[in-house]
């Protein structure tokens, strides 16, 4: 299955590459890099990386949407909503990192669902679209085929947490071990959420 990691201009490093780092170890996962039109794209820490155009891609596989600066005005431009939308729908599951859960959100596809996002950004997070059952207190939420995550490193949390619940614990476990990462593996525990 392919893991196709969607790409735009001020995207968070680590917020695409936490994931990727533990997704790249699943043997039955290829990782692809997409952005909308192809072509290098730029994460805020400067980081260029060279993605094919989204049309390539194999869209029932697993679609991961990191966080950034470059979500503020993505997640309130519709061309680019309606094609997030086409994805998310396609995809068999849909993982967002941080602020990623706005994108998901602005184009309706987690609407009546339950999501979360980073918490210093969660108010914002929430104006954009209110039918969705904002989780405050949440390292990452799964609900159905889709997975949002906390900040930042939290979305490493949630991919381990994903790779559990495909492949079994001990597949998780020997992940992050072999990142020699300590895993959060309670989603409901959230030391950044507000008391």
């Amino acid at each position: 299955m392919d893991v196709n990691v969607l790409l735009f201009d001020d995207f968070e490093t680590l917020d695409a590459f936490g994931p990727v780092e533990v997704l790249g170890k699943v043997e039955e996962y290829r990782l692809r890099y997409f952005s909308e039109h192809g072509g290098t794209v730029a994460s805020a820490q400067k980081t260029v990386i060279v993605t094919e155009p989204a049309t390539e891609a194999d869209g029932g596989g697993i679609l991961v949407v990191p966080g950034g600066r470059g979500t503020r005005h993505l997640a309130v431009f519709p061309p680019f909503l309606h094609f997030l939308r086409g994805m998310a729908d396609d995809a068999e599951y849909c993982l967002s990192v941080c602020t990623g859960a706005a994108l998901l959100a602005g184009c309706g596809a987690l609407d009546g669902r339950r999501a979360t996002s980073n918490k210093k950004s969660f108010a914002w997070v929430k104006s954009v679209r209110g039918a969705v059952g904002w989780e405050e207190r949440a390292r990452w939420v799964a609900d159905g085929k889709f997975y949002t995550s906390s900040g930042v490193s939290a979305g490493m949390d949630m991919a381990l947490g994903f790779v559990s619940d495909r492949f079994g614990r001990s597949r998780a476990e020997g992940i992050a071990e072999q990142l020699e990462y300590v895993w959060n593996d309670d989603c409901t525990r959230d030391v950044f959420a507000r008391k």
